[in-house]
């Protein structure tokens, strides 16, 4: 009886040993067991997989060679310690990859030493010593960045788990990666329970760890947030914006809320760029150990969504417009979308406009997806990545404004009617940017920041971000009384945005798109239009901006276009002081030098300028009493952190209602090579408003050759199917839909 009993304990134990390694099969993170022998099978034959091996070996074997440093912390961004612990969380991440690839026990060394050293070190670390932060973390001095480093080296976990001994993976695990999970969470809520791209890192960070230790009470916290919490409803974090005002947190929700069902991310391109690695890289985590989650199909597969709504937010040279804060140069050849476009081909439809840019990013992840990407290029799939004009929607259910993209030959104007964009949102409503190729005609002015160079303060957001970037007169949008939207302040921005007014892409050759915005000053009404214009009459497709006002008060109304180039003439006289002054005092103003002042000599305003060899020229309808102010971003700033760049402004005074009409033209080009000017003239000889009421406005253009065309906007019936008829100087105009052109 006894040896049977025995017996019949071996057995069970034996089924509990096998259920236990079955259940806690490694790696499979982001790799899986299946997916490491199939990329070791076609190890050789992958040109881009192979080449993205041999450069990831390189740069591991080199940083093996080196040595491991985990120094205490004591720096900011850009200092020796952040820049080294940053570091340290890829190169873990990167060597374990290479030892399940590779099966070189070498790097499954070092990162277990690595990690034997942060166990070493973590116990008796007390918060960062930098106190900037509103969230500090124990490795960096903000708790994102150790959630940054979790979420790495979560994956490097995985992939040696095996190599460890259990009495390694527990000493870890208790003095190592529950204590870190706990401290950017439960010890952090006022980083953790929130909505916003630091706790999607923060949420990512607990619930990959969660995953590769198969944590359920850390799952959990990572997608639903911390239970039972309550937080003071009135914080705010260091950039203005509140902490958890809504109540929601939880990584489900940091997919709920921010993106819209266009997937468009309200805090802008720029941040949706960096969320997006934690956003894929768990959702993948969570697909391969938590497939009954079904993250990729989560409110209707929007992260698969804002892959491609994020790639369409870029220039034709793959830069990101910089809405909201967003530091210009970044682009899809970062890291984070090498990661979004492999994974957006291979959990979505094989889309083979993803592949190009694939090629063209000349990398892919070591992985399941990464694989597939390499084998779709392999095999001649790859196909240009159509960018073309495109309305993204704002707000949860897509209710919240958005951003209009009209795209023509070789322009693209950027129209953002957004909503506030959670703290790193701007006050520019109705603003925009231009560009040809991917060069700006007109810019945004994006952040000010010079992230991670420690000597810019600390590589942080300067003062200027806020007393510039941030400002309404810093963008090409109208502004009231040298007053912000909203006042300039987030408790009132984040309750209001702009409406779509029209959008139609439907005629190639007239592409609009308009909307309207009523809370941005109280009692004054905006309402603007931009369209961009493909006609025989014109070498390029123009664009035509219409802003209409309508106030209940008398007011002063400034209209910039940060034009990027250098002034080539005018068709009015203007005087340039002796000494420099500043604009104004505050809400940005006190940052521009007036640098010229000019009245009106004819109806039609002219400016051209010069930049990377082409010609643009800007013409407005003005009247009599305006000023126009040319302006250089630079006053008040003796530290030199903001960019000297070049302002054209057009100052309405003591008007309640009235109209801003302009138009845009690319036109010829300059080599000096040759030393020759092509088509360095406007063709627009007269710019003029025909009618204006409350149901239409009608724009007469007169082009150099005398032709005349006319452009009617409907002001209050957007609708497709509406009939108009129209008299304008003793001639009736007919037409179906929003708008007139002929």
């Amino acid at each position: 009886m006894i040896k049977y009993l025995k017996t019949v304990h071996v057995f069970i134990c034996a089924i509990l040993i096998t259920f236990s390694v079955t259940a806690q099969e490694h790696p499979s993170l982001i790799l899986t067991k299946a997916g490491v022998e199939k990329i070791r099978a076609e190890l050789g034959s992958v040109p881009l997989f192979d080449a993205s091996l041999q450069k990831l070996k390189a740069e591991i074997d080199a940083e093996i060679a080196l040595g491991i440093d985990t120094p205490i912390p004591k720096d900011y961004s850009g200092g020796y310690t952040h820049v080294r612990h940053k570091r340290n969380m890829i190169v873990m991440q990167q060597a374990g990859v290479l030892y399940q690839i590779l099966d070189d026990e070498k790097y499954a060394k070092y990162v277990k030493d690595m990690l034997m050293q942060y166990e070493g070190i973590y116990k008796t670390l007390p918060l960062h010593p930098k106190t900037r932060s509103y969230a500090r973390g124990k490795l960096f001095w903000q708790c994102l960045n150790d959630s940054n480093w979790l979420v790495y080296v979560s994956q490097a976990y995985d992939c040696v788990y095996n190599y460890l001994s259990a009495a390694e993976r527990k000493k870890l695990e208790k003095n190592l990666f529950k204590p870190f999970a706990d401290h950017i969470s439960v010890d952090s809520p006022q980083f953790y329970q929130r909505v916003h791209n630091h706790s999607t890192w923060g949420n990512a960070a607990v619930g990959m760890i969660g995953l590769v230790m198969n944590d359920k009470e850390l799952i959990d916290r990572a997608l639903y947030g911390i239970p039972d919490l309550k937080m003071d409803k009135t914080a705010m974090d260091d950039d203005g914006g509140f902490i958890n005002k809504e109540g929601k947190a939880g990584f489900l929700a940091n997919i709920e809320e921010p993106f819209s069902p266009d997937g468009y991310y309200n805090e802008g391109p720029y941040y949706q760029r960096y969320a997006m690695y934690p956003f894929l890289i768990f959702a993948e985590g969570l697909h391969n150990v938590k497939p009954e989650v079904k993250i990729f199909e989560y409110k209707d597969g929007v992260l698969l969504k804002s892959i491609n709504a994020l790639l369409n937010l870029s220039d034709a040279d793959g830069d990101f417009f910089p809405l909201n804060d967003g530091q210009k140069g970044m682009s899809y050849y970062n890291d984070a979308l090498v990661t979004a476009v492999d994974i957006s081909y291979y959990f979505g439809n094989q889309d083979p406009g993803l592949l190009s840019i694939a090629e063209k990013q000349n990398k892919v992840l070591l992985d399941d997806s990464g694989l597939a990407v390499a084998l779709g290029v392999k095999n001649g799939k790859a196909k240009p990545f159509d960018k073309k004009s495109i309305n993204l929607s704002d707000g949860p259910n897509g209710k919240q404004g958005g951003v209009g993209i009209l795209r023509s030959d070789d322009l693209e104007l950027v129209f953002k009617y957004a909503a506030q964009g959670s703290s790193h949102g701007h006050y520019d409503k109705l603003s925009c940017s231009f560009y040809e190729n991917g060069n700006e005609l007109l810019q945004d002015y994006g952040l000010a920041r010079f992230v991670n160079i420690e000597q810019k303060g600390g590589g942080n957001y300067l003062k200027e971000n806020k007393t510039w970037a941030k400002q309404t007169i810093a963008h090409n949008t109208l502004v009231q009384n040298e007053k912000s939207h909203y006042q300039g302040k987030y408790d009132i921005g984040s309750k209001h945005h702009p409406d779509l007014y029209l959008f139609d892409d439907s005629n190639a050759d007239i592409q609009i798109v308009s909307a309207i915005e009523t809370n941005a000053y109280p009692g004054t009404e905006m309402h603007r239009t931009m369209a961009i214009i493909k006609d025989d009459a014109f070498e390029k497709p123009f664009m035509l901006d219409i802003l209409r006002v309508k106030s209940d008060s008398t007011n002063q109304y400034d209209l910039p276009f940060y034009f990027m180039g250098q002034v080539l003439n005018t068709n009015f006289e203007y005087e340039v002081p002796k000494t420099l002054e500043p604009l104004g005092a505050d809400n940005g103003y006190q940052h521009l030098w007036s640098e010229g002042c000019g009245s009106i000599t004819e109806e039609n305003t002219k400016l051209s300028w010069l930049d990377k060899g082409k010609f643009y020229t800007l013409t407005a309808a003005t009247s009599k009493d305006d000023e126009l102010r040319f302006v250089r971003i630079g006053a008040n700033d003796p530290e030199f952190n903001l960019r000297r760049e070049a302002g054209f402004i057009i100052r309405r005074k003591d008007t309640q209602n009235t109209l801003f009409v302009s138009a845009i033209e690319a036109h010829g080009s300059y080599s000096p090579v040759s030393e020759s000017a092509v088509n360095s003239n406007s063709s627009i000889s007269a710019l003029k408003v025909v009618l204006d009421t409350v149901d239409y406005t009608a724009i007469s253009i007169t082009t150099a050759k005398d032709a005349t065309k006319l452009f009617i906007i409907a002001n209050t019936n957007a609708s497709k199917e509406a009939t108009h008829t129209l008299k304008i100087n003793d001639k009736n105009y007919e037409w179906s839909g929003s708008y007139y052109f002929k």
